[in-house]
């Protein structure tokens, strides 16, 4: 076996290569964050409320790259806000996926408003993937929730995306959904596996996105922003 000996230089050199690149990174968004407020300045009363509400949002979401959540959060929830007005949704959905990560308290409200929308609406199935895989991550191994969350991006991707995208996004939601399924109930074959989907109810959307909507109200509790039965009698079939 070769000897290898601990080189203190070398351990220098990566901790301060390390380092460096955290400030860079750190001074690029600063910089970022500075052009972005001056933009938002100079557009002021005359700006459209969405053109605002898009400084806005990007404003909050390189806060919260910088670790600083607090300053993103009311900057966040008023773009929010213009957003819904607007009935710009993805957009919105985009706020919520900004807002959760502040980790402040609201954040898994802001989740369950999101993915909420994203599966009202025809928004954007990687952004929709995005939010539902906050649930897979965050939640117990043993939770049916990362089993729901999961199985509900499987859902949107094949019901929505198109070409090359979805066959990217289907692979990773299948993966994801295996790697879910070992994690809660130790599956590892494919009997085991539609056997596991059967039980949870998982191959049905009547079953399942009932037990979303059930999550959804868990990550939600009483906090909504918005109006979600006027929002379903506004669709075009409801």
């Amino acid at each position: 076996m070769k000897n290898t000996e601990l080189n203190p230089a070398g351990l220098f050199d990566f901790f301060s290569e390390s380092a460096m690149n955290r400030i860079g990174a750190e001074t690029t968004l600063e910089s970022h964050l500075v052009a972005l407020e001056e933009r938002l300045q100079e557009i002021g009363p005359r700006g459209s409320p969405q053109d605002t509400a898009e400084l806005q949002l990007q404003i909050a979401r390189t806060l919260v790259g910088l670790g600083r959540g607090e300053a993103a959060w009311p900057i966040g929830r008023t773009a929010f806000d213009t957003f819904i007005r607007h009935q710009d949704w993805e957009a919105a959905v985009d706020v919520c996926d900004v807002l959760y990560q502040t980790e402040l308290d609201g954040c898994l409200s802001a989740l369950g408003q999101g993915i909420w929308l994203a599966v009202t609406y025809p928004v954007d199935s990687e952004l929709s993937l995005g939010l539902l895989n906050h649930v897979i991550e965050d939640t117990p191994e043993n939770s049916d929730g990362a089993a729901i969350a999961a199985t509900v991006a499987l859902f949107l991707i094949d019901l929505r995306s198109e070409g090359q995208e979805r066959d990217d996004l289907l692979f990773f939601a299948t993966q994801t959904l295996g790697q879910v399924a070992r994690r809660h109930s130790g599956v590892e074959s494919q009997k085991d596996f539609d056997l596991w989907l059967d039980r949870l109810g998982l191959k049905e959307p009547d079953k399942f996105l009932p037990r979303l909507r059930t999550l959804i109200d868990v990550l939600v509790q009483d906090d909504w922003w918005f109006d979600r039965d006027l929002l379903q009698i506004r669709l075009p079939v409801n």
